[in-house]
């Protein structure tokens, strides 16, 4: 059998980086820069009154209680040539530029709030409540590096910045298709012989999870010509086509039967478990990367997290490898099979300790929605005693 490390190292060489794309700023979210976002001009571009209150100099509120004229009001977004001298103070209003010769703002919580005049009750120092330009970025800093992933807080300062548009790798677009004369739709009464689709469902969520867009294409009967047919109907707009069931060693296995005759898709074993049956290679002539993966709905969904989702972030111009792990302690005795790295779900908890769940089965669905993790368990280890040292991966 062919082991996880090989079989993921298979797939990273053959995925690539997606070529970049310029896009509107409002449809870079979830997307990976492609390019250094620099500041062409100081953040903020004018010193600026943090607080409502009143503009002064210091000097005049060094002693307190003192009683001011207010000779202006200077709103934000106001663009005249403001400017004070000593005794004298102007009401500002919070992003209001700062006028000439003030250099401290008042709270007008420190003050009686007056139009006219002000008592101001508590001194300012200089610089109080005052945001120099640039306090922020300095012309020509570089706010964001090539390869950082667009969220909420960097699509917010390639806007402050100026942008409108910017170069991102785009996320991968991903169709899913599970295949099984037995699958029907969840909402739909079950006839004998059926259950409820979950694999695409599920595959579909984790692909968006993983930042990228998956599009959901439903289930295939066990027939291996209407597959093709659906699969080339999806590949228009597919950078990665993920499969479920079908890749086995049994009779009536869909995917395997369409896919092995091309040459360009390899089924082998994997050493893992759950998991073993996997088929990965390229389809179409755009050469669009293939996941087959097996049916059992843990033995998918493990299989995504190995597997796909490493290469997801390879597309999307991110650092790719083995899922990160970290170490707990395991609550409760471990048993593995010889010659497969097991993946067992389990429960990390606050304390550093990791429980399995009960049921470890490849179908039992809800012991792995239970699951916050996986406990790897290395090929060459058939027995873990509690207590025993053990990575995790989070999930």
């Amino acid at each position: 059998m062919k082991s996880v490390d090989a079989h993921l190292a298979g797939i990273l060489a053959t995925v690539r980086t997606l070529a970049p794309l310029e896009v509107e700023l409002e449809r870079s979210l979830g997307t990976t820069l492609a390019e250094e976002i620099v500041a062409p001009v100081p953040l903020p571009p004018f010193d600026n009154s943090a607080m409502d209150g009143y503009a002064v100099q210091a000097a005049d509120v060094a002693a307190v209680p003192v009683t001011l004229p207010v000779i202006d009001d200077i709103a934000a977004g106001d663009d005249g040539l403001r400017a004070i001298g000593p005794g004298h103070a102007v009401r500002i209003m919070t992003g209001a530029p700062l006028p000439a010769g003030a250099d401290t703002v008042v709270p007008v919580e420190w003050t009686d709030g007056g139009t006219a005049s002000v008592t101001i009750s508590r001194s300012a120092p200089a610089g109080n409540a005052v945001r120099r330009a640039g306090d922020d970025v300095q012309a020509g800093q570089v706010v964001l590096p090539s390869g950082t992933q667009i969220g909420a807080a960097q699509l917010g300062i390639i806007a402050g910045v100026g942008r409108r548009r910017v170069w991102v790798r785009p996320k991968p677009r991903v169709v899913v298709l599970s295949t099984g004369a037995e699958l029907v739709e969840p909402g739909t009464p079950l006839g004998p012989g059926q259950i409820w689709d979950s694999n695409s469902y599920t595959l579909t969520a984790a692909v968006r999870e993983a930042g990228g867009d998956g599009f959901r294409a439903g289930t295939v009967a066990d027939d291996p010509a209407v597959f093709l047919d659906q699969l080339d109907a999806q590949l228009v707009r597919a950078d990665v086509v993920i499969t479920s069931g079908g890749v086995s060693m049994g009779a009536y296995e869909p995917v395997k039967e369409a896919l092995s005759p091309l040459g360009t898709v390899t089924f082998e074993k994997v050493a893992m478990q759950p998991g073993m049956p996997q088929g990965f290679g390229v389809v179409g002539e755009d050469q669009v990367p293939i996941f087959a993966l097996p049916g059992n709905p843990v033995s998918s969904y493990v299989s995504f997290m190995l597997f796909v989702r490493p290469a997801l972030r390879k597309m999307r111009g991110l650092p790719s490898g083995p899922p990160e792990t970290s170490t707990a302690y395991v609550v409760g005795a471990l048993r593995s099979p010889e010659g497969k790295r097991s993946f067992l779900r389990g429960v990390l908890n606050d304390d550093g300790t990791v429980t399995p769940v009960h049921r470890q089965g490849s179908h039992q669905l809800a012991a792995l929605a239970a699951a916050n993790c996986l406990i790897v368990v290395p090929e060459t280890v058939t027995e873990v005693p509690s207590g025993t040292p053990v990575q995790v991966i989070r999930i």
